[in-house]
């Protein structure tokens, strides 16, 4: 079972992943952090603001991103480059050439998986994955059916997925059909997966993802196969939870020695 830890509002989730990430920072310079897109992060990302304005150095870490948009153009807003350098890079003072994304480009779509995969391989893999959760289940953009075994590699995305996505464009029909992400494969390469889900909206994938079977159509419960899980979750995400009072209970009676 992963660990789960309930808090009152994302704010107060952002600022608890963010502390844990700072101090793994203090203590490894060379950390390598796993970043996703869209709003569920955002509030970490306020918070390692926060740490770094507080004295954490951040300009020796790596960062691999999650996903891409296939074709958007580089200047694009939405373009996942752009958001990591917007939300990420800039804001923290990462070295650029340390942040890496899919490479979403039309040409040469073909090898963009392998190429990606090759990249995090020669690095050697991620410490720490942020991850979101998709009403559909989908972790990174690896949408209801994706195998637990897959690597990175180019995906069609579901319309409940474009359409919870066309909020960030100016209609649906701008919104990509197509996008390179990181497989459940690779995700669970990762050291540690902290998995955030926030609001009503994501309760029942959350519920299912941490507490239901195992099961490619629901791609989120891969992370029942991972030996060091963390769930931020505030309490509207939580309300399906079948064992939330005991997830409560573990959290206020955690030995001060373990850390997430």
């Amino acid at each position: 079972m992963a660990e789960v830890i309930v808090l009152e509002t994302p704010a107060d989730a952002g600022a608890f992943v963010a502390a844990h990430i700072a101090a793994c920072v203090r203590e490894d310079p060379l950390f390598t952090l796993g970043v996703a897109t869209g709003s569920t992060p955002l509030p970490v990302y306020e918070g390692l603001r926060a740490e770094r304005e507080a004295g954490t150095d951040f300009s020796a870490m790596s960062a691999f991103a999650l996903d891409e948009y296939v074709g958007l153009p580089a200047g694009h807003p939405e373009n996942y480059r752009a958001v990591v350098d917007r939300e990420v890079t800039a804001p923290l003072g990462l070295d650029p050439a340390r942040v890496h994304v899919p490479d979403g480009s039309a040409a040469g779509i073909e090898t963009a998986g392998e190429r990606y995969e090759a990249a995090l391989e020669a690095h050697g893999g991620v410490d720490l994955q942020l991850l979101g959760i998709g009403r559909t289940g989908h972790l990174g953009f690896n949408e209801p059916g994706s195998s637990f075994g897959s690597l990175t590699r180019v995906k069609t995305l579901t319309e409940r997925t474009r359409l919870d996505n066309a909020r960030f464009f100016d209609s649906l029909d701008e919104v990509p059909i197509h996008c390179v992400t990181q497989g459940l494969g690779t995700i669970l390469r990762a050291r540690h997966l902290v998995l955030l889900a926030f609001g009503e909206g994501k309760a029942e994938a959350l519920a299912a993802a941490v507490e239901g079977p195992v099961s490619a159509s629901m791609p989120g419960s891969a992370i029942q196969l991972h030996p060091r899980v963390t769930v931020v979750v505030d309490e509207a995400a939580a309300s399906q939870l079948r064992f939330a009072d005991y997830y409560r209970w573990a959290q206020d009676h955690k030995p001060e020695w373990q850390g997430i």
